[in-house]
C-alpha cells in the first residue's frame, strides 16, 4: 500500500485533512508531515494578533499521522476490508513545548506500542523543520471494521 493510497483512505477532507505526505512506514512506525497553510480559519482567532496553531489542531495532526494512517495500513496488512472502517479515539496523553507558526511544516514520527484486538497505541512525537521537539506522548484508539 502506497503513502498515497493510504491517505487517500484517510476519513478526513480539506479543511480538516492534517497530512500531507507519509514519508516512511512499517510494521512499527510511521513519519509523515503537514505544513500549516496560514490562510487555516482558526489563525483568525488564535490568538489576535499572535496567531499560534491550536495545541487540539498539533494533537489532530499526530493522530491522523500516527494513528488513523498508520492503523489503516496495519489493517490492511492484517488482510482487513478498509471499505466500512469507521476509528474512534480512545486516549490522549500529550506535552507540549514550542509553539507551531502558520506556514510551519512538522514531522510526526509513532512508534507502535501495541495492536491488538484492532486497537492501536503508540508514542508520537512532532517535530519542525529544525527537528526540535514540539510536543510528544501516548495516543491510543480503536479501530472498527
Amino acid at each position: 500500500m502506497t503513502s498515497e493510497e493510504i491517505i487517500a483512505l484517510l476519513p478526513y477532507q480539506s479543511p480538516f485533512l492534517f497530512v500531507d505526505e507519509i514519508v516512511s512506514i512499517d510494521e512499527n512506525s510511521i513519519e509523515g508531515n503537514y505544513r500549516y497553510d496560514k490562510s487555516l480559519s482558526f489563525y483568525a482567532g488564535h490568538f489576535k494578533e499572535n496567531p499560534i496553531t491550536p495545541g487540539v489542531i498539533l494533537t489532530e495532526t499526530m493522530a491522523q499521522i500516527g494513528l488513523v494512517a498508520f492503523g489503516i495500513y496495519l489493517m490492511q496488512r492484517s488482510g482487513e476490508s478498509l471499505s466500512k472502517m469507521q476509528i474512534a479515539l480512545s486516549s490522549t496523553e500529550i506535552d507540549f513545548y514550542k509553539p507551531v507558526l502558520p506556514d510551519e511544516k512538522v514531522t510526526v514520527k509513532s512508534i507502535k506500542e501495541y495492536f491488538r484486538f484492532n486497537k492501536l497505541k503508540c508514542a508520537v512525537e512532532m517535530h519542525n523543520a529544525q527537528g526540535e521537539l514540539i510536543c510528544r506522548g501516548k495516543i491510543a484508539g480503536m479501530i472498527k471494521v
